[in-house]
């Protein structure tokens, strides 16, 4: 059983978290983060972003925990980011900043934030882990999915480019090439496929059931060993600020590039055709 004080921290932080979030205490010392926009297949608002990243940095400070499961509630996992806060006219002056501004985005920082927690991250995967949804994923430490659940990078069907950290979550999980296509092409791929690219850690017909099952084996290794081994490897695969600014870079000669218009409209018709290549 969690503690009183652990379970009192949790109730806490969920009175600023909801109703996009809600934290919950899991297994072996564990909390479970649950997506919680169901009625939006878990779409990542923009405020959705800000409070997980508010979150992560709040659970960097709880000692008394041993590893963070993330999961979807409802029929998928996250279908990506809320176009709803991407295109909203009022919001453009906001990611234009982000865009610009010489640190992490906040698009970058929701997906690294937990790249750099203390502790083990799982994401527990199904139905539709898309887009932002994917690159969140790829920032977890390990991820289990159902057989039916679908995958993709999604941002080149719109004329954009992966912004959320891909640079940096990717390298050393997926191969070069495997990015490349699945980036370039936008594919909706299955878990099969999923496991065999390096995209997933493995299948299970009950992924929460396996991630709780993990944590247990997780808690029986001393904390600091089980940090100093993520740190260590996480240092193997490390790209520079430089990188990850490479992703916004190209994100906003997109935006202002004409076939980004054009790829939004052969998103409801195909026979829209694309202009020469404007960019080298």
């Amino acid at each position: 059983q969690p503690s009183t004080e652990l379970s009192q921290r949790i109730e806490q932080a969920n009175t600023q978290l909801q109703p996009d979030i809600r934290l919950e205490c899991g297994e072996h010392d564990s909390v479970i983060v649950w997506l919680t926009r169901s009625d939006k297949r878990n779409a990542l608002s923009f405020a959705m972003m800000d409070k997980l990243i508010h979150l992560a940095k709040q659970l960097t400070h709880w000692p008394d925990i041993r590893a963070v499961i993330i999961a979807g509630e409802g029929k998928s996992f996250s279908t990506g980011i809320d176009l709803a806060d991407l295109n909203n006219p009022k919001n453009l002056s906001a990611v234009a900043w982000e865009l610009a501004k010489p640190w992490q985005s906040k698009f970058q920082r929701v997906c690294l934030v937990w790249r750099d927690l203390p502790i083990p991250v799982i994401s527990v995967l199904h139905g539709h882990c898309l887009g932002a949804g994917l690159q969140l994923a790829l920032a977890s430490d390990i991820r289990i999915a159902t057989a039916d659940c679908q995958f993709a990078i999604m941002e080149a069907k719109w004329g954009l480019v992966p912004d959320m950290g891909l640079t940096q979550s990717a390298f050393g999980v997926l191969r070069a090439d495997v990015v490349k296509e699945l980036a370039m092409t936008a594919r909706v791929f299955d878990a099969k496929a999923a496991l065999t690219y390096g995209v997933i850690s493995y299948v299970s017909e009950q992924p929460m059931q396996a991630a709780q099952a993990l944590v247990a084996e997780l808690s029986s290794r001393s904390p600091d060993a089980v940090l100093a081994s993520k740190r260590i490897v996480n240092a193997m695969y490390h790209t520079t600020a430089l990188t990850l600014y490479q992703e916004k870079w190209w994100q906003v000669k997109l935006i202002l590039g004409q076939n980004r218009k054009l790829a939004v409209k052969k998103a409801k018709d195909e026979t829209v055709t694309f202009l020469k290549r404007q960019f080298r």
